[in-house]
């Protein structure tokens, strides 16, 4: 591999404002990758694919190359160093590379990687809460799991078309995928590819949409005709997943804090073809008190750590802390008090969570069930999706019933 100049300051660029800056990985590149439109499709890749892997190993690649946050450019240089090194590939005589000590990186590589929390480059708060929950041997096989790049995962929209359309379209385009054992509507591509500029994607034939994410609403079953209430919906994937499902029969409402969030459902469903989603931006208690018994099925995706999700977002683990779990555990109990009610009684609800921690998980229902409104429910299956063994995000899935 030859590296080039432009692409490597973008990176370095990037790096810049996701470590130093506190900005969002995916955002940032977003920006990053409109700065030159000569850049074709590998030199976009090329940036993206690095700035990642880089966000991924950073505990791993500061220590080998010996430097602290906040990192000036210097600092950011010789990490790509570090990076590069590992990966074999040849430095260009740039005077930002002079005198780079192979020797002395694949050295400390291996002294380094003899310690977990730096081979597998994971704060030590996190890593003590995890070998609390799973284990030394099974939390290693998370962890491993975990710092591996997501696979491009799509959902066909059988709203607008099919398994085998979207196969034969993506054939044409020389990018082959192969299906999906326990995920109906899944395909997984088997290179990386930019599925977004195909016609199939600005058809709304399908979303990107993970394997374990496209569980949850199968998960919840909700069927043609029925009432159903997303009620932390975000961006709309399961939103959208559950209109398929529902045959665009029924209604979903589709419940957040967020307007923002709210009005890229409503440009989504559009897309896609689903007509019976309806938005509700939560802005008081009044919209969630008027919705009491009104659901034939309830989806609580609870905001969470994103713990299961590390593949796509490795820079979220350098934002959480121990703080910010004790928060998110009381939130999660808030919204489980404070929603619950909305299902009518034989109503069916699912709590999930893109987490693999306990705390925010099992321990969360069990502790619901105890209260004097959890005492309406009862459970019926509840699963954890482990990334070690699905090869898919870490999610939790929980299915509830309300008693009559």
């Amino acid at each position: 591999m030859r590296l080039h100049r432009t692409l490597v300051f973008a990176t370095i660029d990037s790096l810049h404002d996701i470590f130093n800056e506190g900005k969002q990985a995916d955002k940032v590149l977003k920006n990053t990758l409109k700065r030159d439109k000569r850049w074709g499709a590998r030199d976009r890749s090329f940036i993206a694919e690095t700035t990642y892997d880089i966000v991924r190993w950073k505990r791993l690649y500061q220590e080998i190359a010996e430097v602290k946050a906040p990192y000036n450019r210097e600092n950011l240089f010789r990490m790509f160093v570090v990076w590069a090194t590992l990966k074999g590939i040849k430095l260009p005589d740039w005077k930002q590379f002079e005198g780079t000590p192979t020797r002395k990186i694949k050295g400390r590589f291996d002294e380094l990687s003899k310690i977990r929390v730096v081979r597998e480059s994971i704060p030590d708060w996190l890593d003590k809460v995890g070998l609390e929950a799973f284990g030394k041997a099974q939390w290693e096989k998370e962890l491993t799991a975990l710092n591996t790049k997501a696979e491009v995962i799509i959902r066909v929209n059988s709203l607008k078309s099919t398994i085998k359309d979207v196969q034969n379209q993506f054939n044409d385009l020389e990018m082959a995928t192969n299906t999906i054992t326990g995920v109906p509507n899944g395909l997984q591509l088997v290179e990386r590819a930019n599925v977004f500029i195909t016609d199939a994607f600005k058809n709304g034939w399908f979303e990107v949409q993970d394997g374990a994410s496209q569980m949850v609403a199968q998960y919840l079953d909700p069927k043609p005709g029925m009432r159903v209430i997303d009620a932390c919906a975000g961006a709309g994937g399961k939103s959208l997943h559950m209109a398929a499902l529902m045959e665009n029969k029924g209604s979903i409402l589709s419940l957040d804090i967020y307007p923002k969030k709210l009005e890229e459902l409503k440009r989504r469903a559009r897309r896609n073809g689903a007509h019976n989603i309806e938005t509700r931006l939560i802005d008081s208690n009044k919209v969630i008190k008027k919705l009491m018994g009104k659901a034939d099925r309830l989806l609580i995706d609870a905001p969470c750590t994103g713990l299961g999700v590390l593949r796509r977002n490795p820079g979220s683990k350098w934002k959480l802390s121990p703080e910010f779990l004790e928060e998110i555990i009381e939130k999660q109990q808030e919204i489980l008090a404070a929603y619950a009610p909305m299902l009518k009684a034989d109503g069916e609800m699912v709590y999930a969570t893109c987490s693999i921690l306990p705390q925010e998980n099992k321990q969360q229902i069990d502790r619901f069930l105890k209260t004097e409104m959890g005492q309406n429910f009862k459970i019926i299956k509840e699963q954890t999706l482990l990334p070690s063994a699905t090869n898919f995000d870490g999610f939790y899935m929980a299915l509830l019933k309300r008693v009559s």
